[in-house]
């Protein structure tokens, strides 16, 4: 069983006396209340979607920050209530804009910030900051504090081992209360920060809590796909450690083409790949740019200058080193009742042709299920050699994944990430020459 934690009640304090509280929680007398030597935890945490459902009563509060399935599946209602496209992602813009805030309900609890997931919470963050911010504006700035400690049965004594900072209001507030942010990180642990939005949202709070040295966590799949790839170049150029919740969701597709090339038999017909086809849920290019780019770099091909649109495909072609070249397709699939996280993969093919053995054709089929497998083999590959498998979609909750990223993250940014996205986001500037 994860560990869970318990939180005292938290206690507001005016935002100029949260130091001088925590210094006294945490004084050096108190031999039996001294925190955890972890990290610091800073999270931009706005729940909009979850915020407006609860605040209109189409779903019970309180708001926690949590995808949870109560809000997915009024958020699905909402698509087809609206006549929206039916590949819109639950949790897309175009689902929030499309209902107002009319006949707000009465006031609801806001545990943003004091909910721990179980995943995050069993690494005992030394600090967890969240700011929260509020839908409806006017709202002064609010601030929570509470310490909290393991459960008795997981090992926890009366020691608390960390603690928990909540900002509360609309953005002008929040923004007014950034400086004292900084105050409460401390100096010795590791900090990062977990932007828990869209990327296209406040760019001046992203870059004041964004500082050099901090880790960040964020997702290319939030946001307009151009601003998505600019914000991940620019801060991995900039030298920062970026960790991408998009390319971490790419782990098992990565994985899965690497094992089936890794028989020696099979290696050469690296060599020899002369087709890519991707295929992608809805119209959000970037993790389907971020795979082809990542196979680009680790097989030494060169992206060229050309992109031709098809219907609503595009196609391009990279150059191998021996000088050949390699056709690729993206294929954006208007699929009814997507996934929450936008563009997810759902298929690849590879065909590899020898150009000295035409009978060494080799064609790599990688779908989500099996009716995907059906659709990408009608391609005229029935004279070679077929290998297919299913790679599962990654549905695991987001804090998960984000406590993935604390507990394994050396503070630097992945090669391999480094590496594909200056390549995505010039395929992605030969895609918008063409819109």
């Amino acid at each position: 069983m994860s560990p869970q934690l318990t939180l005292q009640t938290p206690l507001q304090i005016p935002p100029q006396e949260i130091p001088g509280y925590l210094q006294k929680l945490w004084s050096q007398d108190q031999s039996d209340n001294k925190g955890a030597n972890t990290f610091c935890l800073l999270v931009w945490h706005p729940a909009w979607m979850e915020q407006k459902l609860v605040s209109t009563g189409r779903i019970n509060g309180p708001v926690i920050g949590v995808q949870r399935s109560d809000l997915i599946d009024e958020a699905r209602k909402i698509v087809l209530e609206k006549d929206l496209p039916h590949s819109t992602p639950p949790l897309a813009k175009e689902v929030f804009n499309s209902f107002k805030t009319t006949n707000i309900s009465k006031q609801h609890e806001d545990l943003r910030g004091q909910h721990i997931d179980s995943a995050i919470s069993q690494l005992q963050p030394r600090r967890l900051i969240t700011l929260a911010p509020n839908l409806e504006q006017g709202h002064d700035l609010e601030t929570l504090v509470a310490a909290y400690c393991p459960l008795p049965e997981e090992g926890g004594g009366n020691s608390a081992c960390g603690d928990v900072i909540v900002l509360k209001g609309d953005t002008n507030s929040l923004k007014e209360g950034l400086c004292i942010v900084e105050e409460l990180i401390p100096e010795d642990l590791p900090s990062w920060l977990w932007w828990n939005g869209s990327l296209d949202e406040d760019p001046d709070i992203l870059s004041q809590l964004a500082l050099p040295a901090r880790r960040i966590i964020l997702d290319s799949a939030l946001g307009e796909p151009s601003h998505c790839l600019n914000v991940l170049q620019e801060r991995i150029k900039s030298g920062q450690a970026v960790n991408d919740l998009n390319w971490l969701r790419l782990r098992t597709w990565r994985e899965t083409l690497a094992m089936v090339f890794d028989p020696p038999n099979r290696r050469d017909s690296l060599s020899n790949i002369v087709n890519l086809d991707i295929d992608i849920q809805g119209d959000h290019l970037v993790q389907g740019l971020l795979l082809a780019s990542w196979i680009a770099d680790k097989l030494g091909w060169e992206s060229t200058l050309e992109i031709e649109k098809e219907g609503q495909s595009y196609r391009t072609r990279f150059k191998r080193p021996d000088d050949l070249m390699v056709n690729f397709r993206l294929m954006p699939l208007p699929l009814g009742n997507p996934g929450i996280n936008p563009g997810q993969i759902i298929g690849l093919r590879l065909i590899c042709q020898s150009t000295t053995n035409e009978k060494a054709g080799l064609c790599v089929i990688l779908a989500s299920e099996s009716g995907e497998c059906m659709r990408l083999e009608a391609g005229g590959v029935a004279s070679m050699e077929l290998l297919e498998e299913v790679v599962p979609l990654q549905n695991s909750p987001v804090e998960r994944d984000v406590a993935l990223l604390l507990e394994s993250s050396r503070g630097s940014t992945s090669p391999l990430l480094s590496n594909a996205t200056p390549i995505a986001r010039k395929l992605l500037n030969l895609i918008e020459s063409k819109k």
